[in-house]
């Protein structure tokens, strides 16, 4: 696996595709995944344009890992997939929105979503 994200434009995403998005300073971008049929919010990953043509390719969603610096496959492991439904980018191009149907926990804790375990108080 690499330890480097891809740099812009060399990978086989489509160019017209690379044109649209705006990275962050080390080339990624925030992924939302979401459950295509309930709209609940699974988690948020990073993609770099190596990651989201895979993802675009395959079905899969491949993110990566900033902090193991290497590509992966969600469900790759834990057997927890994401298979692919659709993807969008938002009108600022720096924000990807992944529709997903989920097989088993979301998060690395084994919850269902990153965002049930949590929840701030208002007021």
């Amino acid at each position: 696996m690499s330890t480097t994200p891809a740099a812009p434009g060399s990978t086989a995403l489509a160019p017209e595709i690379a044109a649209r998005l705006k990275r962050t300073e080390d080339g990624l971008l925030p992924a939302v995944a979401q459950q295509y049929d309930t709209g609940e919010v699974l988690m948020l990953g990073w993609m770099d344009d190596e990651a989201l043509h895979r993802t675009l390719t395959t079905g899969r969603c491949t993110y990566w890992s900033r902090s193991r610096r290497e590509y992966w496959v969600k469900g790759d492991t834990s057997g927890h997939v994401q298979e692919v439904r659709s993807v969008a980018l938002d009108c600022d191009g720096d924000t990807l929105l992944v529709k997903v149907d989920q097989t088993g926990a979301a998060c690395h804790t084994g919850d269902r979503t990153c965002f049930d375990a949590d929840v701030l108080p208002l007021g």
